[in-house]
């Protein structure tokens, strides 16, 4: 079996984060009550309960920009990283930082971008030219 990550946090209103993740993101439901919701985030479990949200500040940095601190997100293929922008696009979302590409013709050449859940938990989604360089340096 591929190991599958998992990852619980709090989110303060299971509906709005229903429509997130389900509606926009696409991401398919599984066991649920009244508190908290287990979901299919590629392929990786999330189980979003319900509570005060964890506190970010924008203390990372991509390039010139803040970006928020924790944050969590998933690698995909590019043709998935540019459907799930335009979906992202779509729903209304805010960008923190819109999808673009970075270290160009450099290892680890990339597409990324930031956005946060209703709750403001923010989320990175990553995209790598070559994926043989998710990991280098």
């Amino acid at each position: 079996m591929t190991p599958v990550f998992h990852l619980a946090f709090h989110v303060d209103d299971l509906d709005a984060a229903r429509a997130f993740y389900g509606g926009v993101l696409g991401c398919a439901e599984g066991r649920a009550t009244a508190s908290w919701v287990d979901l299919d985030f590629f392929g990786h479990q999330l189980s979003l309960h319900l509570g005060q949200a964890t506190a970010t500040t924008r203390t990372g940095r991509v390039g010139d920009t803040a970006v928020p601190m924790p944050h969590f997100g998933v690698v995909l293929d590019p043709d998935g990283f540019h459907a799930l922008a335009a979906r992202l696009q779509a729903g209304g979302v805010n960008f923190i930082l819109p999808p673009q590409a970075r270290f160009q013709g450099q290892p680890g050449e990339q597409w990324t971008m930031f956005v946060t859940d209703p709750a403001g938990n923010a989320l990175e989604f990553k995209a790598y030219h070559r994926p043989e360089e998710t990991f280098a340096r």
